[in-house]
């Protein structure tokens, strides 16, 4: 097996990574988050020191204003009232600008993070993101990522300010009484040992949290686009049990999670309570024996509200912290979930425009935990050519065509273009040159003309965006013949076709689909016939355009119905995986094999 055959990985519902590591992983991946941070910081320091510049100011006011020698100073007590007022606002400046600053920064960087998953999420293969349900993949780069938004717009805020607070108070606690420092880190030393425990329990809750977050989405969008057929089989009750079970988890889960973090504040705001008790207690008895002025006393009571606010907040701090590692540990999941079709680049090999030889040599495919679908399957479809797949319901024809779009890569054997590996190709040109419409044709919300200009685009700018007024999209229908049916339409071209295009009938949607592949100019088209019963009207249009649009290019149909197979240079019959038959229509019905059974079966039930 290649680096090319690798198969699909199921993406991991969470890294192993410990906090730190999943931080420092996530500001590798979004280094927008630290940009900057030197200036953050030095603002953060003043923010800390213009709070506690007012115990200072107490302590001053007291000993050296009001209880100076010969009495009451109150120049001086003016005097450092004017100063302390000044550091509180200059405090509360540099707090503001902190507040812009880490907000830019983490905007910044969460749009890198949302960008990248997001492009990843679609590098990811059809068969990668099968294993997750879409809801809960949208949630990784939606919810998961406005878990870390939180944390890092308020708790970082919070948590570095904190902690230069906590430092600052301590070395000025320290200056005013050593004895009474120790006496407040001795009553908090206990709960930061505690902490550590409690935080891996904390972050496995809140991963839990994001995991069943995730499954809920998944269900409510399967439920809703699925909201037709709950209706027809008359499951809605059923369908609400599943739901509301989904959503009791989710809250059963946060529960879960907020109880354990309420015990810890508790466990903080407890702890506070008693070091101040004590505090007060022993400093009174030093300011008794002489070794602590009043002043100093008073200042200090101001620190340790300094001190133990912060701590207290801690628990706030981690509660946001860890519901965000849960959410940056998803959203790595999904970045570091390999790329099995990965794009060559610029390393690959270009594929210049012009008629298309397709080739399948030896090629097996076997789904991901499934027996082989494809076995040692030789096909090939000349240049401008047209060759037909048909076989029984699994026989492994759509996967065929799904392997000739690179939209999976075989176990073993190649698919050639040109004579050149797919896998070789870079995706650029092989988009360019290959267009698959599908069984059943997907349209974007929006309009007709919205949903067909798709198709356009500008080989030197990729990031093109077309017009649905550009005149091409009119050429196109008109191409096809499809212009008498759009006409007939109340808004013509800019018809709505509705979320998914279910404003559109089945064959509606496909003429569409016909339309934006014409615009494609594609030198390969892959066609998986639509089996949906379709009027009488729009099966002469559907054949039409198909007529229209493979004339001069090479195409390889998957079909459906015989009708299309009559119609092609060759025909290929898949059975079990195999190629059983190869060759022109009336060959293979003369020889009276498998072919000739199907067609003999077929002409008996159209007649």
């Amino acid at each position: 097996m290649t680096a090319h055959e690798e198969p699909a990985q199921r993406m991991a519902p969470a890294s192993s990574l410990g906090v730190m590591a999943t931080l420092r992983r996530g500001v590798q991946v979004s280094p927008q988050l630290v940009q900057g941070a030197g200036v953050t910081v030095l603002l953060a320091v003043l923010a800390a020191l213009g709070r506690v510049l007012v115990p200072v100011a107490v302590q001053q006011t007291i000993d050296t204003g009001i209880l100076a020698e010969g009495g009451p100073d109150t120049r001086r007590v003016a005097l450092l009232g004017v100063v302390a007022t000044a550091g509180l606002l200059l405090g509360a400046l540099c707090s503001a600008l902190v507040n812009v600053r880490l907000f830019r920064s983490s905007e910044a960087g969460l749009l890198e993070l949302r960008t990248r998953a997001f492009r990843h999420v679609h590098d990811l293969s059809v068969l990668t993101r099968g294993t997750e349900r879409r809801g809960s993949l949208v949630s990784r780069v939606t919810s998961d990522v406005d878990t870390i938004s939180m944390f890092v717009q308020w708790g970082g805020i919070m948590l570095l300010v904190s902690l230069l607070q906590i430092l600052v108070a301590t070395v000025l606690m320290a200056l005013y009484s050593w004895q009474l420092t120790l006496v407040v880190w001795i009553g908090f030393v206990p709960l930061l040992v505690v902490m550590q425990p409690l935080q891996k329990r904390v972050n496995g809750r809140y991963a839990a949290v994001r995991e069943r977050y995730g499954a809920m989405l998944g269900a409510v969008s399967e439920s809703v686009v699925g909201a037709e057929t709950i209706r027809a089989y008359g499951v809605a009750d059923r369908t609400q049990r599943r739901i509301d079970s989904s959503v009791a988890g989710t809250r059963r889960a946060m529960v879960h999670a907020q109880n354990l973090v309420a015990s810890v504040f508790a466990s903080g705001v407890l702890t506070a309570n008693l070091v101040l008790a004590v505090v007060i207690v022993v400093g009174t008895l030093l300011g008794v024996a002489g070794d602590l002025s009043v002043g100093r006393l008073l200042a200090f009571l101001f620190l340790v509200q300094l001190f133990t606010g912060p701590v207290q907040m801690a628990t706030e701090i981690l509660n946001e912290l860890q519901n965000a590692v849960a959410g940056w540990r998803r959203v790595l999941g999904v970045l570091e979930t390999p790329v099995t079709l990965p794009d060559p680049g610029e390393g690959g090999t270009p594929s210049p425009r012009g008629p298309a030889r397709v080739e399948l040599r030896g090629v097996g495919f076997a789904y991901p935990d499934g027996p082989p679908v494809l076995r040692d399957v030789d096909v090939v479809v000349p240049a401008g050519g047209s060759v037909a797949v048909v076989g029984a319901t699994g026989s492994g024809k759509t996967t065929i065509a799904r392997l000739v779009a690179r939209l999976v890569d075989p176990t073993h054997g190649a698919v050639l273009l040109d004579g050149v590996d797919v896998r070789r190709i870079r995706y650029a040109h092989l988009r360019r040159r290959v267009v698959l419409v599908p069984q059943e044709g997907f349209l974007f919300e929006g309009t007709i003309a919205e949903n067909i200009a798709y198709g356009l685009r500008d080989e030197k700018d990729p990031t093109w965006a077309p017009a649905a007024d550009d005149p091409r999209v009119r050429d196109a229908v008109d191409a096809l013949g499809l212009g008498p049916w759009v006409d007939e339409l109340v808004a013509g071209l800019d018809t709505p076709v509705g979320q998914r295009g279910e404003s559109l009938s089945a064959g509606e949607r496909q003429l569409v689909a016909l339309a934006r592949a014409y615009l494609a100019d594609a030198d390969l088209l892959l066609l998986d016939e639509a089996t949906s019963a379709v009027d009488p009207a729009t099966e002469v249009r559907i054949a039409r355009a198909l007529a229209r649009l493979t004339e001069g290019r090479t195409t390889l149909t998957i079909a459906h119905r015989l009708s299309t197979a009559e119609a092609a240079d060759a025909v290929v019959v898949v059975d079990a995986g195999r190629v059983v038959e190869h060759g022109p229509h009336a060959e293979l019905v003369a020889a009276g094999g498998h072919y000739a059974a199907m067609h003999a079966a077929w002409i008996s039930q159209t007649r």
